[in-house]
């Protein structure tokens, strides 16, 4: 697909390149894909009903749009039981098809703090029909977020709390070193599935104590040494 050429070539107006501010610049992080790890952390996995040490953690993706950062999260439509999800964010600055293990962080950019907000309702529908997730999961705005924080101001980090209250009430709390896979090892796993390519995002999982939301909770996420973030269902 040739997606080069002056605007005049196009049958439609192109869609804006979906972007992510930076801490401390006035650039910004242009998003190729949204990579999202599935039941990385053990209490989580539990909570939904699985069993952390028989099924590995799996991926599936949200749009590039789907990022917000706009700090409000619009209730979607069709559901009625719409869920929290406090991850880390990993954004990558180069790629490649299986890359090893210890050059995995060679490829990140920076780190942020977002959601992972899912239809719960219909994502278990699909669930029990054997289909696919991005009902539940790659609807508009379904992934509010802060600015990427570059590694060479915070590095890698590997351990800290990550926590979610809902209107000052603590419901999801963890630790990154919880993680049942390593930032290292997500990209170097995701490469052997995908060409991974810069501007690539991936949320690396959630902790346990995912809940429901409703419009007017005041949601604010932490990552230590990563940042914070405070959304607003509306």
């Amino acid at each position: 697909m040739n997606i080069q050429g002056a605007a005049s070539n196009y049958i439609i107006e192109p869609t804006a390149i979906a972007t992510l501010p930076v801490v401390g610049s006035d650039r910004l992080f242009p998003v190729h894909r949204v990579y999202c790890v599935g039941r990385n952390y053990a209490a989580h996995a539990v909570e939904m009903g699985h069993d952390p040490n028989k099924e590995p953690p799996f991926f599936f993706q949200k749009n590039p749009d789907n990022l917000d950062v706009s700090g409000k999260f619009p209730y979607p439509p069709a559901s009625s039981d719409v869920h929290h999800e406090i991850e880390m964010m990993v954004a990558l600055k180069s790629g490649g098809k299986d890359i090893p293990l210890e050059k995995a962080l060679d490829c990140v950019y920076g780190y942020g703090v977002s959601l992972d907000m899912t239809r719960r309702d219909l994502q278990g529908q699909a669930k029990e029909m054997g289909r696919p997730w991005e009902v539940g999961k790659a609807f508009e705005a379904s992934a509010p977020c802060g600015a990427l924080v570059p590694v060479e101001k915070i590095g890698h980090p590997e351990h800290g709390a990550v926590w979610l209250d809902v209107n000052g009430e603590r419901k999801q709390t963890g630790d990154l070193n919880q993680m049942i896979w390593k930032v290292p090892e997500m990209i170097s796993y995701l490469s052997g599935l995908f060409t991974l390519m810069p501007g690539d995002v991936i949320l690396s999982g959630t902790p346990s104590g995912v809940g429901p939301v409703k419009r007017g909770d005041v949601l604010r996420g932490h990552v230590d040494g990563v940042g914070d973030i405070e959304v607003r269902v509306v």
